[in-house]
């Protein structure tokens, strides 16, 4: 029977994997960590600004990029960037479970602001294990754990209790 369970739970969380076009529903397992495919949305790979530097260790670096969504920040990789809506108080929700589907974005150093982000906007916030997230404008930052650089598969998308918004360069949840 339990076998049955899981593979239920499986089969549902493939299908309401981020990047189709069914409605996105609750789960509470991480989705599974899947390949790109050619129907997946991505965004044309920007050319990165370059970054500020100085003598401090550098932090994560932010950049502002385009998308089906309208400019919106990713790592230097070309990683996008999400914020969970839960986290409106910006202290982070996502551990566990939830942190294997969306890890969050962390730093070693101050984060750094590429152009198209603003400086004052980006902070860091500690997470319960010590190590310092990321945040804009409030929110603390995200990844999705199953997209490659410049592909956006999960905005808008619901799980762990609340939805999932690709950041603006204003630091506001894309519409």
């Amino acid at each position: 029977m339990r076998i049955r369970v899981l593979l239920a739970a499986f089969v549902l969380c493939s299908v309401s994997a981020c990047g189709g076009e069914q409605p996105a529903v609750e789960t509470t397992e991480p989705p599974p960590v899947e390949p790109a495919t050619e129907g997946a949305a991505t965004a044309a790979e920007p050319q990165q600004p370059a970054l500020d530097s100085d003598d401090s260790p550098a932090g994560t670096s932010i950049i502002a990029a385009g998308s089906e969504f309208g400019d919106m920040l990713y790592d230097d990789s070309g990683q996008a960037i999400y914020l969970f809506d839960v986290e409106s108080d910006g202290e982070p929700l996502c551990y566990e479970q939830c942190a294997l589907a969306w890890p969050p974005v962390l730093t070693d150093g101050e984060p750094v602001a590429a152009d198209g982000v603003d400086t004052e906007l980006l902070g860091t916030v500690e997470r319960t294990d010590g190590t310092a997230q990321v945040t804009y404008n409030g929110w603390p930052l995200y990844f999705y754990a199953a997209e490659e650089p410049w592909e956006v598969k999960c905005h808008n998308v619901f799980g762990f209790g609340g939805l999932w918004l690709v950041v603006t360069p204003e630091g506001e949840a894309a519409p």
